[in-house]
């Protein structure tokens, strides 16, 4: 995987989130998100 920046990271994996991309895309970007202490979606 390419290197992201933070912000690059969650906006792939909110796209990939809302399109319906590969599950295993969505995984390994969740993986990193976890690993980089980030959170895609505020909490309401």
């Amino acid at each position: 995987m390419k290197i992201l920046s933070n912000e690059q990271l969650v906006a792939a994996y909110r796209d990939a989130k809302t399109h319906g991309q590969e599950k295993d895309w969505i995984q390994l970007l969740k993986k990193e998100l976890r690993q980089r202490g980030l959170k895609p979606f505020k909490s309401v």
